[in-house]
């Protein structure tokens, strides 16, 4: 299985052999003798199992392989730099991955020991990596406050680019091991609750048809948590309400399908049955919704405008909210989509409400600029062929 070191200074020297066909001016570019150059690639290459580049008279020219690996690093290389430079113009040549690592981990546990813990290192050594930065960059890091270290903007921002750049490198792995016949990475996807229950499942099942052993994680969560992750790279895509407008700028989000929103009773309720249920006829009930800030929420919230129920629990999962309504005589409100199942299986019943809802989209959310890997992108076009086939 492909693996690197994570070197920034020899990814840097591929790079520049890439862009000048030629070890020697790719030392010359660089600053370093051609033999480190060659020594560079060597290891690359045996960390790529096999050929990065083929060295014939006209120049050096990448192998199929090392432009898999060259895009991928020119697009970690695009995210890293500015970060760096912000700092201060002198890390892109000093930074190294332990300096780099050291200032994710920090900022994640805001404390040098927790850090070296993460990371199975002593606390003087993620100290020292720190500290070496903040003597390049000319200026803290890290503010030392009673409540732990608190990340200066810029080093906020240069831990997301960090670990977007990081993503990169293990999607060229990922490349590499498809181009190679194998398999490597791994897919993370941040479900909201209407794709756990409906589109996710059926796709996962087809997914796992061509990819028996490709590994896949599912997290589970809000959104702007869930957004937060992938921002960072820690989520490859989130599956669920798309939000209008967008809440910022750097995400790009494709809808699979429209849903409308379905209100719940037990199958005996007394509302069950009755036509054209209007707010003054539920404004009493007592109600299982989601939280604020959802779509689902907002609708729900401008049906019973101004003046919305008081008993509400919040809750965003359909299970619950299923075991909720058969008990009592407690009312939901949730996506049509995903309470699907609970009705074709008669588990709950669809109260007739005089309500024209908005259809709101449902798709996927991505990085922008985003490049997805050959089973990333396989299990997106299962995910669009299964949309497809709701029965909405």
């Amino acid at each position: 299985m492909t693996t690197f070191s994570r070197n920034i200074r020899h990814f840097r020297l591929l790079l520049a052999v890439a862009d000048t066909g030629s070890l020697t001016l790719a030392a010359d570019r660089t600053n370093v003798s051609q033999p480190a150059v060659t020594q560079a690639l060597s290891k690359l290459e045996a960390e790529a199992g096999g050929p990065l580049f083929d060295r014939t008279r006209q120049g050096v020219f990448a192998t199929p392989r090392g432009a898999l690996l060259a895009d991928r690093l020119r697009r970690a290389f695009d995210r890293l730099d500015p970060a760096l430079e912000d700092l201060a113009p002198r890390l892109k040549l000093t930074a190294t991955f332990a300096q780099l690592q050291a200032i994710v981990a920090v900022h994640e546990t805001e404390n040098f020991t927790l850090a070296a813990r993460r990371l199975g290192l002593a606390q003087p050594t993620v100290h020292r990596a720190v500290s070496q930065m903040e003597k390049e960059a000319g200026r803290k890091l890290f503010d030392r406050t009673g409540f732990g270290l608190v990340p200066t903007r810029q080093t906020r921002a240069l831990v997301q680019a960090v670990m977007v750049a990081m993503t990169e490198v293990t999607s060229a792995e990922s490349d590499i091991a498809d181009l190679d016949g194998g398999e490597s990475g791994r897919i993370t996807i941040g479900a909201l609750p209407l794709s756990r229950s409906v589109l996710l499942p059926r796709a996962l099942v087809r997914f796992r048809e061509d990819r028996q052993r490709h590994p896949v994680q599912v997290i589970d969560g809000l959104y702007d948590d869930l957004l937060g992750d992938l921002r960072r790279g820690e989520v490859d895509m989130i599956l669920g309400a798309l939000r209008d407008p967008a809440p910022i700028g750097d995400i790009r989000q494709d809808p699979l399908f429209e849903d409308g929103l379905a209100f719940l009773a037990r199958r005996d309720h007394p509302l069950v049955g009755q036509h054209g249920l209007g707010p003054a006829d539920l404004h009493r009930a007592s109600w299982v919704v989601p939280r604020h800030g959802t779509p689902t929420r907002t609708q729900f919230d401008q049906f019973f405008a101004p003046h919305p129920p008081e008993g509400i629990i919040e809750a965003g999962s359909i299970l619950l909210m299923r075991e909720i309504l058969q008990h009592s005589d407690h009312l939901g409100c949730i996506s049509a989509a995903q309470a699907g199942a609970e009705l074709q299986h008669g588990l709950l019943a669809k109260l007739d409400v005089r309500a024209a809802w908005q259809r709101r989209p449902i798709g996927l959310t991505t990085r922008k600029n985003w490049v997805p890997t050959k089973a990333q992108a396989l299990l997106i076009e299962v995910l669009r062929d299964e949309a497809r086939k709701l029965p909405l």
